[in-house]
């Protein structure tokens, strides 16, 4: 096997064999008709498969969406209007989740600043907004997970930096108790016994059900789970929540960690 040193010693020579042959070797005509002049004036007009090979590989990486920042929030943080302490307050960034009180990790949806300043949804908030917060000194992580959910079309996609990995039907909510619009995230991660009427795992997301059904005591937080009705995946049938098959919760389960980004449209 070659060493490292006589590797790089051949790749030096090919490079300077490739320079000599474009700077010197112009009007030179090979046996099947081709010139190193033909090769160095088409990489000067742009149209050299080489050139065409990285400005592929160049549109690609700009078209693949970069890591989603998460944080973790220590403390409640005021949220503000715009990102400036001056700025009107517009709601407070719990530090635990609603009922279970789960450290939480908040979507970062924009920057500003210098990156000193986040946009974040405001969880268990009607109607549904976002604020900004200080993130100087706070934990910081990235996913390139992002769940949408299709309420038309009963579908759950997940993507990873962008190409969908993951395809399932869906319940949602009822005509009385639709699903509500807007960009949540991940705040529970919490596994139930079989047979549980929300599945054998629930993922509490950031956003609250304002449209109970009449007589409901099952709490106002909205969650992607499980059912012991299956039959309503693929209905609108549920008092608000996201029901996913069992099959569909152990894919999920292992992508989806806290703070992942959460999108209901409609």
């Amino acid at each position: 096997m070659p060493s490292d040193t006589r590797l790089r010693a051949s790749a030096v020579g090919t490079a300077l064999a490739f320079v000599i042959g474009l700077s010197l070797t112009g009007g030179l005509t090979s046996l099947g008709g081709n010139t190193h002049g033909d090769t160095a004036r088409a990489a000067i007009r742009g149209d050299h498969p080489l050139r065409h090979a990285a400005e592929a590989l160049r549109r690609h990486h700009r078209s693949v969406p970069p890591p989603t920042w998460l944080v973790r929030v220590p403390r409640p943080l005021v949220a503000h209007k715009a990102p400036r302490g001056t700025s009107r307050a517009v709601g407070v960034v719990p530090a635990g989740s609603r009922y279970y009180h789960i450290g939480l990790w908040a979507w970062v949806e924009a920057t500003a600043r210098h990156g000193t300043w986040g946009r974040v949804a405001i969880p268990y908030t009607w109607p549904h907004r976002a604020g900004w917060i200080r993130l100087r000194g706070l934990r910081r992580a990235r996913t390139t997970i992002e769940v949408t959910v299709d309420l038309s079309a009963h579908r759950l996609l997940v993507t990873r930096r962008g190409r969908t990995v993951l395809r399932f039907r869906v319940g949602v909510g009822a005509p009385t108790s639709p699903t509500p619009l807007g960009r949540y995230f991940v705040t529970d991660r919490i596994p139930f016994s079989a047979g549980s009427v929300l599945g054998t795992f629930a993922f509490g997301i950031s956003g609250i059900q304002p449209r109970l059904p009449a007589g409901w005591s099952g709490g106002d937080q909205l969650a992607i789970h499980g059912t012991n009705e299956p039959w309503t995946i693929g209905r609108n049938a549920s008092a608000g929540c996201v029901h996913v098959s069992e099959r569909a919760l152990h894919a999920l389960e292992p992508l989806l960690r806290l703070g992942t980004p959460v999108v209901v449209k409609p």
